[in-house]
């Protein structure tokens, strides 16, 4: 009689037994989740603060940062494209903030996008002049205030410099970088020099070495040859071609040199040693 009696106990023990360790996990969960919630909001609140004080500036009184879950959100207006880039680069600094969200507005002064066009066009002519100038070939845009830059740059520090330049310009909302840095190379650095000697040291083109607005623009990757600008004539465009092509090493030379009061459609010329 014990014994069944004992039987039927049981499972009625483990039963219940079962039920207070199943609800153990649910009760430590709901602990850590109300736990973790707070921790993510002391953060959240720690990070906005301090991004906040990354924008003690004068320039960035317009502008008010927030983070949530990492994220940094950044609103408000600044008066130069300058400006919204150096607060997404502090920011990014800010411990905690995983990725910033950038909606900040450039809302200075308006200005056409013809003007644009010629004053930028003017001042990436003469960027960098001493330093290899004729051998950066950068192109400009402009839309709506958006500048796409393009073409090619020697260097990366040539390439920074023409986004400098750019960016603290006054009425540029937004500025798209698409230049390419021109391969590393040795053997480039000297196809430069021996393009740029057998170009402007020919009687018919030196006046092109005289003004960099006027120059006759080289790119070299890996010993194939590019040459920009405008000339004065068809002949001097075929001549400049001649000369770059003749250069030994140089593997093929494609010819966009625009010619002065002409349409300006690309021409490619291409030649294999």
């Amino acid at each position: 009689m014990t014994s069944t009696k004992r039987t039927h106990r049981t499972p009625l023990l483990v039963a219940a037994l079962a039920a207070a360790l199943l609800s153990l996990p649910q009760l430590s969960l709901a602990a850590v989740s109300g736990v973790g919630a707070k921790a993510f909001a002391a953060d959240d609140n720690s990070a906005t603060s301090e991004a906040q004080a990354k924008l003690n500036k004068q320039q960035f009184k317009n502008v008010k940062a927030t983070v949530q879950n990492g994220l940094a959100t950044l609103t408000g207006s600044v008066d130069l494209y300058e400006y919204k880039v150096d607060a997404d680069k502090r920011i990014h600094k800010v411990k905690g903030v995983t990725a910033v969200r950038n909606d900040i507005e450039v809302a200075g002064p308006n200005v056409s996008d013809a003007e644009l066009q010629a004053k930028l066009g003017e001042k990436l002519t003469y960027d960098r002049v001493g330093y290899g100038n004729a051998f950066n070939s950068i192109t400009l845009g402009v839309q709506n205030g958006v500048v796409t830059l393009g073409g090619h740059a020697r260097t990366d520090v040539d390439k920074d410099s023409a986004l400098a330049l750019v960016s603290t310009y006054p009425g540029v909302k937004e500025v798209v970088n698409e230049i390419e840095v021109d391969p590393v190379s040795i053997l480039d650095d000297q196809t430069r020099m021996a393009v740029a000697r057998a170009v402007y040291g020919y009687p018919m083109l030196q006046k092109y070495a005289v003004d960099p607005a006027k120059t006759i623009r080289i790119s070299v990757q890996n010993g194939h040859v590019e040459l920009y600008g405008v000339v004065d004539s068809q002949t001097d465009k075929e001549v400049a071609f001649m000369r770059a092509n003749g250069v030994p090493g140089v593997f093929s030379v494609k010819n966009y040199l625009q010619v002065a009061n002409q349409p300006s459609e690309p021409q490619k010329q291409a030649s294999v040693q």
